[in-house]
């Protein structure tokens, strides 16, 4: 079972969004909140796996919650909820640590795969959001060291699977080992390249690999 913590301002959404993860016994809904005030105060004493997070919401945005929360809960995977396909948005959003999107306007299971993919390690996404993460792969560095200077044989391994867009049992195939080591080999990375989400740890490999 996968458990889900939702942040959405308005209330019927978030009601939907409840009822659709509580309908299947796959799924569970550890938290609902409004705000994401709210759900900085709830979400990690609930820890869910996944979080549905509305891009818009009234007062701290949901990229600056996201950012927070991966902070906080620097294993949860973030799925932005959004009603406009707007991909600058949506990927400062991915800068912040999300791992996804979905629009609100997508069928009931289409959700449930996104919450599925991201967490079987999937980056849920549009082609043109796509395209703009590949873009800024081309970024100058942001330090003259690469990326993975300080890490060992096998993380490297690991992360040159992930940039390539690999899903962790992908991975987990690929190198013969488990899926949990998968995981834990990820928690080292992203201590180590000083980032939150699989997509800046890609980003980050990437443009130090493109301006070493």
């Amino acid at each position: 079972m996968i458990t889900v913590g939702i942040v959405e301002d308005d209330a019927g959404i978030r009601q939907s969004l409840e009822w659709l993860l509580k309908s299947s016994a796959k799924f569970s809904c550890v938290a609902a909140c409004p705000s994401a005030e709210e759900a900085l105060r709830v979400l990690p004493k609930a820890m869910p796996e996944v979080i549905l997070m509305d891009i818009n919401l009234p007062v701290m945005s949901g990229i600056e919650c996201t950012a927070r929360m991966k902070e906080l809960l620097p294993a949860v995977q973030v799925v932005m909820i959004t009603v406009y396909d707007d991909a600058d948005r949506v990927f400062n959003a991915l800068r912040a640590g999300a791992s996804g999107y979905i629009l609100k306007r997508a069928a009931p299971e289409k959700i449930l795969q996104a919450i599925r993919e991201v967490h079987a390690g999937g980056v849920p996404m549009s082609s043109e959001i796509a395209r703009k993460v590949l873009g800024a792969f081309r970024e100058p560095a942001p330090a003259p060291a690469a990326a993975e200077d300080n890490l060992s044989r096998r993380e490297q391994e690991v992360l040159e699977l992930l940039s390539q867009g690999c899903a962790n049992k992908e991975i987990a195939d690929k190198l013969s080992i488990s899926i949990e080591t998968v995981t834990w080999h990820l928690r080292h990375i992203y201590t180590k390249l000083h980032v939150r989400s699989r997509t800046q740890a890609a980003l980050k490999y990437l443009s130090q690999r493109k301006n070493p």
